[in-house]
């Protein structure tokens, strides 16, 4: 998103009155008093921060994202397909088919059945609404998914003792017990991500001793934003409970005068704000040996789109506290509420970040360091960006990145499935959707046949909107990535390599050391032709 567009944006829901804008401001080139169009410095002037946020009044109901154009993307990457032999395979046209491809792997020891895990979902409002359908979809897809920061501290029947620890939260043990509920026990597990916030509130202490959760997932930050988790709250005694809680929120709910603005609507809902995470190295080493005495089973850490010293610094120090799993959250992706202008212009952009990774890997693997399994999220939604994604980070042996984590992406086919399937109760379907594919879920979702044959009367239990996560899950990215491996003649995920993909620019090529389309195969060539 360049320049041209600071004063316009979709997800503040400004615009300008002319078309030729100055493209350094943004601004038009002649404002007018009588101007009736609310651009980002006349909406800022009326709302002032709350334009600084995707749409205020879509909070709970959406998510949001950067639409930055970072000069890099996966469409950068071309997949460079095969016809010789095949890996992981025997070489017979009869037996190598492309539903053959394995497309299973593994993070921090943890199976799953599609290389895609749900990362962070927590606090935010759009991820409760629509947890069942998320925590189900992942159970039933054989995959990991985290449950996000602040569910304890944002539960209102939560309860705490005399020195501030949660000793119960309906909220959390809920979604646990929902995602276990059709966990097979093998494939995927239900993880607890903690930030400043819950680790004073000791909800590690009680999701391991009291919800028997197994993996424990530290977080230092996300793409889409570097400071703490923000959440809007549109009640006035929560705002209060939040903030006797230690939430900042803001403005003041205890404050007089900020209550009779509140009663009189001059803003309709409180900020709250997480505390920035801090980083000691010996604290955090200290940190992970506790957890693990506590008793969890896996430790995986989250960490954003920091400057490259500090991805080089998180390396090192999962290193030497043996994480099972780092996530790198690259910008680009999303949140359910980040500053707009934070997800635009501040963090490195998910290629670029991979890259830098990948250095410090084999800077770490030459002084044969522990190296984490690593999962790359930032606006991932399909099945050839999670096929570059891992096929650059084979640096000899295998790929270091086992999976790609999204958010954003299964929280709109949840989103998506639970609309439609309540349109078609009302008899409200678009005419051109029913048509083309029915008028019931049991039409429309394509794997309801495969689900039903799967789980039997037990798939009666089972929300559409799983069942539409699932599909897009199993049935659109794992059988996509099938189609694109089986191209590139390999059939397991380990297989994949940085020769299978060319770089289309030369920013791309510098970026990631992928030669370039028209140097790719060269010598290979020269040999082949004598």
């Amino acid at each position: 998103m360049a320049d041209i567009y600071a004063n316009a944006r979709s997800t503040s829901g400004t615009m300008l009155r002319v078309k030729d804008i100055n493209p350094m401001s943004g601004m038009c080139p002649i404002c007018i008093e009588g101007c009736g169009v609310l651009c980002e410095i006349g909406r800022s002037a009326f709302r002032g921060r709350e334009v600084l946020y995707p749409d205020p009044a879509e909070f709970g109901k959406s998510t949001a994202s950067s639409n930055k154009d970072y000069l890099l993307d996966w469409s950068h990457l071309q997949i460079m397909v095969d016809v010789r032999s095949a890996a992981g395979i025997e070489p017979d046209p009869d037996k190598a088919t492309f539903p053959e491809v394995n497309v299973e792997s593994s993070v921090g020891g943890i199976p799953i059945k599609v290389p895609v895990i749900i990362a962070g979902l927590g606090s935010t409002a759009v991820a409760k609404k629509n947890w069942d359908g998320l925590a189900v979809g992942a159970a039933i897809s054989g995959t990991v998914e985290a449950i996000g920061e602040n569910v304890c501290g944002m539960d209102p029947k939560a309860k705490f003792d005399s020195k501030g620890k949660v000793t119960y939260s309906e909220d959390l043990k809920y979604r646990v017990e929902k995602y276990r509920e059709f966990w097979d026990g093998k494939y995927g597990d239900i993880v607890v991500q903690t930030n400043v916030e819950d680790q004073r509130s000791g909800v590690d202490t009680y999701a391991i001793s009291k919800l028997e959760v197994n993996v424990i997932e530290r977080k230092w930050g996300q793409g889409a934003k570097a400071i703490g988790g923000e959440v809007r709250i549109n009640d006035l005694d929560k705002a209060i409970m939040l903030k006797k809680r230690g939430y900042i929120v803001h403005p003041d709910p205890e404050n007089p005068a900020v209550q009779e603005a509140f009663k009189n609507k001059v803003f309709e809902s409180f900020e709250r704000h997480s505390r920035v995470g801090m980083v000691d190295n010996d604290a955090f080493l200290e940190d992970i040996d506790q957890l693990r005495e506590q008793g969890a089973k896996k430790i995986f850490l989250k960490t954003g789109a920091y400057r490259p010293a500090v991805v080089a610094l998180t390396l090192k120090l999962a290193s030497e506290a043996n994480i099972d799993l780092v996530t790198f959250d690259g910008a680009g992706g999303g949140t359910g509420m980040s500053p707009v202008p934070m997800m635009n212009e501040a963090s490195t952009p998910t290629v670029y970040l991979e890259a830098q990774l990948l250095r410090a890997i084999e800077i770490l693997s030459k002084k044969n360091k522990h190296i984490p399994d690593i999962a790359m999220a930032g606006g991932f939604v399909n099945e050839t960006q999670i096929f570059k994604s891992i096929a650059m980070s084979n640096l000899g042996n295998k790929p270091h990145v086992k999976a790609i984590a999204m958010a954003r992406a299964p929280l709109t086919a949840v989103m998506k499935s639970k609309h439609y399937v309540n349109l078609a109760k009302e008899d409200r379907l678009p005419e051109k959707f029913a048509a083309m594919f029915g008028n019931r879920p049991e039409q429309f979702f394509i794997t309801s046949m495969e689900i039903n044959d799967k789980f039997g009367n037990d798939s009666k239990k089972l929300p559409w909107e799983a069942i539409g996560l699932y599909t897009y899950f199993v049935d659109r990215l794992g059988v996509g990535l099938r189609q694109l491996m089986a191209g590139v003649r390999k059939w397991n995920l380990e297989l994949l390599d940085r020769g299978d993909i060319a770089s289309l620019t030369e920013r791309a090529s510098k970026v990631t050391g992928i030669p370039l389309l028209e140097d790719f195969e060269q010598k290979e060539m020269e040999n082949i032709l004598g």
